[in-house]
């Protein structure tokens, strides 16, 4: 059965396996691949995708947002959630949510021996700007840079 809009069956979409972290946080975060749910949904105002995160890779590096907000739902096996309360472990079932603006840098890892799977959704806002908690990075108007604003 094929599924016509607004539906859409996520096994039929090409995962995004890219990243666009510059070296050396490229490597920390692929393989991982995104299903671009609401891309394909054609939804404009929320960022949804399937993510899969193989054993010993982590979502992103450690960050928050200025605008967007951000919400993780995990679907099977099990992540690190880390933040600046600490770390705790996700199971499918489980969910979080960043609010944006509040400065509190957060990131997934996966510590198990098995690919985990979750959804993630944010907000989009033009505004928008991250800061990388624990690393030399920074992204605001679509180029990533150190703190410093120097490019990579």
């Amino acid at each position: 059965m094929s599924l016509k809009l607004p539906a859409v069956d996520p096994s039929t979409l090409t995962p995004r396996t890219t990243s666009g972290y510059p070296e050396p946080f490229r490597s920390r975060v692929l393989p991982r691949e995104k299903l671009p749910l609401a891309a394909a949904l054609k939804l404009t105002k929320l960022g949804i995708n399937l993510t899969t995160l193989p054993p010993g890779k982590q979502s992103s590096m450690r960050h928050h947002h200025s605008h967007e907000e951000e919400f993780v739902f995990v679907v099977e096996g099990e992540v690190t959630l880390i933040t600046n309360e600490g770390e705790q472990t996700l199971t499918a079932g489980t969910c979080a949510g960043f609010p944006a603006g509040t400065g509190n840098g957060h990131q997934l890892v996966n510590r198990s021996n098995a690919p985990a799977r979750y959804l993630e959704v944010s907000t989009h806002d033009a505004n928008d700007a991250v800061e990388y908690s624990d690393v030399d990075l920074a992204y605001a108007n679509g180029v990533y840079s150190h703190k410093d604003g120097t490019p990579y």
